[in-house]
């Protein structure tokens, strides 16, 4: 099935906003095997081919496994500012105005690169990217799930000089077996030190995830979230709370948490009422930048031009910007769909 060329340029013509990405899931394998020339570094393949070739996955941890090691090769504050001006010279083709990126400290403190070179070089990706694409921009500090509170305490510590330049905390990393609970003091301490609050929730992790990640984190924003279908009550409070659901297909068959897009879940959350966006995850690892993640769940999902019109609207109506921006922005939204 191919989406109507039609739909194909409405797609193409909507201003979109980024919610759910990893700045270290746009590491692309060229870009891989040159940082590791530049920094003298075994990138582990033989070639190019040879790492696409591992981006083969049979769940969350198996994509880890190969996303750890690929962050090796950026060691210097110049290699977070490419990757991140990378990424974002590549979404500017996909229509992204708005980008909220999260960035995943502990990857690269717990092999011994310094914080703020890190959080330094990814700023000044940014800045780049609004100086050059026009793409305005969010730091979001995610905590990985797979390691302690007490580890999550001392990156909070280490932000602390940032703190200016980082707008909410996050969660991420292998879900099953963290539950958000285990986190509850470290979230308590950022929103008091006036952070907002997101969450990877339910995606393989169950649907009472979710529900912890709101009333035990505070979270304002759920990443994924596609199995709170488990739990009609909780899509019914996530329905009138209009709480966002930032979602992101490919990643979601890449990891299988669906077998096939034709699978998911998407026209269910838009048909019961919920804030659903689309969004690309992982793109480098996941197999498409957010133009593909729409045009193929348009055309997976035979999705209507007016669910595609919902979800780049809902994508600022989600966003952490102020309320005359998000509402210029839906309207941008809205006119550029009357004339496509």
């Amino acid at each position: 099935m191919t989406a109507h060329p039609d739909l194909s340029r409405l797609i193409q013509a909507l201003p979109k906003a980024e919610l759910h990405l990893h700045i270290e899931g746009t590491l692309e394998p060229e870009l891989v095997f040159s940082l590791a020339a530049r920094n003298g570094i075994d990138p582990g393949y033989p070639s190019v081919d040879a790492l696409r070739a591992a981006y083969d996955f049979q769940d969350l941890q198996s994509f880890l496994d190969v996303y750890y090691a690929g962050a090796k090769v950026l060691q210097k504050e110049r290699d977070f500012r490419d990757m991140t001006r990378a990424y974002l010279e590549r979404a500017r083709e996909d229509g992204v105005v708005h980008a909220e990126v999260f960035f995943d400290p502990q990857t690269h403190t717990g092999r011994g690169i310094p914080f703020d070179a890190v959080i330094t070089g990814i700023l000044r990706g940014l800045e780049d990217g609004q100086r050059e694409f026009g793409i305005t921009s969010r730091l979001i500090l995610c905590f990985l799930r797979h390691l302690s509170e007490d580890e999550a305490f001392h990156t909070l510590s280490e932000a602390k000089p940032f703190l200016s330049e980082i707008e909410a905390v996050g969660l991420d990393s292998a879900e099953a077996g963290n539950p958000p609970e285990k986190f509850q003091k470290v979230f308590a301490a950022a929103r008091e030190l006036g952070l907002r609050v997101v969450a990877h929730a339910g995606e393989e992790g169950p649907a009472s995830y979710i529900r912890s990640a709101l009333d035990v984190l505070g979270a304002e924003r759920i990443d994924h979230g596609v199995r709170c279908t488990e739990d009609d009550e909780l899509v019914a409070r996530l329905a009138r709370e209009k709480t966002p659901l930032t979602v992101c297909p490919l990643s979601n068959v890449a990891l299988r948490v669906f077998p096939t897009l034709a699978d998911h879940n998407l026209p269910e959350l838009l048909r019961r009422g919920l804030n659903v966006s689309l969004h690309s995850d992982d793109p480098a690892y996941f197999g498409g930048y957010l133009g593909e993640n729409f045009q193929a769940t348009a055309e997976a999902l035979s999705l209507s031009p007016e669910d595609i019109v919902a979800c780049a609207e809902n994508s600022f109506r989600a966003a952490f910007l102020p309320d005359e921006t998000r509402r210029e922005h839906v309207r941008s939204v809205q006119t550029a769909a009357a004339r496509a």
